[in-house]
């Protein structure tokens, strides 16, 4: 699309004109949040890498599978999910609080059209809370701030990075947001994120990322294994380690066949 095809960028910052991730990830998903800009766009990546609906698929249970886990058995009560997306069906707020009522989530995007849908993610039970700030990433300290008003950072705290450091180009920039966030959470924190790789996916995903970066906003890129363990130093590591996200503890493990990889690394890591 030629940038005089495009649409006016609106007082909100909202430029339906062209495909941003958080809406072409919710139409990957099944979702309806997209314009014909997203489905464009996503559907020449799917036609390019098919399996990019496998990953968002797999990114969104990983995502149910970790949270379960920690609300559940590592017992964790506080969540702070960054670069939320799109609300669509089980949310961070609407797992953890099936598993523990009292549990509290602030959520944090900086997309417009996420700011508008956020009245969806600020249902909780009675016992509970959910917040919404609007922040960048990059922007730690406002981060974590604004979510001091509802999580107790002397208490474990989930900090969720779900599909987001990969929109962080320079890796020493995304280790820094991952080491300010961890420094400002206590002993049995966990830290829980998926990212995207040429590991797992192949040229076919190399050349979709490509497409991305030249016709899609924000750009992309892929990390390796070695990559990931980098944003880890200093925590402790869960089995099964850094996999395919669709590989992390899935649950019908007992029927004797693993499931597919896609190509989406998931981890989960604890702060000693």
């Amino acid at each position: 699309m030629e940038e005089d095809e495009r649409a006016p960028i609106g007082p909100s910052g909202l430029n339906p004109g062209v495909a941003h991730n958080a809406r072409v990830w919710n139409y990957w998903l099944g979702g309806k949040d997209h314009y014909p800009a997203d489905r464009e766009v996503g559907e020449r990546v799917f036609g390019m890498f098919p399996g990019i609906v496998h990953v968002a698929r797999a990114d969104r249970a990983f995502l149910g599978r970790a949270v379960r886990h920690l609300a559940g058995e590592a017992g964790i009560r506080q969540f702070l999910d960054i670069g939320t997306g799109l609300p669509t069906v089980d949310n961070t707020h609407e797992v953890a609080q099936r598993m523990a009522p009292d549990a509290r989530i602030v959520y944090v995007d900086n997309d417009p059209m996420v700011l508008v849908h956020a009245r969806a993610l600020l249902t909780s039970t009675p016992e509970g809370a959910t917040d919404y700030v609007d922040a960048d990433a990059r922007d730690t300290g406002a981060i974590l701030k604004a979510a001091a008003g509802t999580l107790d950072f002397d208490r474990p705290v989930a900090v969720m990075l779900l599909g987001l450091l990969n929109f962080i180009l320079d890796t020493g920039e995304a280790r820094g947001i991952v080491r300010r966030l961890m420094d400002a959470v206590p002993s049995g924190s966990h830290l829980v994120l998926t990212h995207p790789t040429l590991e797992l996916g192949g040229e076919a995903n190399a050349e979709a990322m490509r497409f991305w970066n030249e016709h899609a906003t924000p750009p992309i890129t892929a990390r390796g294994s070695r990559e990931i363990a980098g944003f880890l130093d200093g925590l402790e590591v869960l089995e099964p380690g850094i996999v395919s996200c669709s590989r992390w503890r899935p649950e019908f493990a007992d029927l004797g066949e693993a499931p597919s990889e896609v190509a989406q690394f998931g981890v989960v890591a604890r702060k000693p």
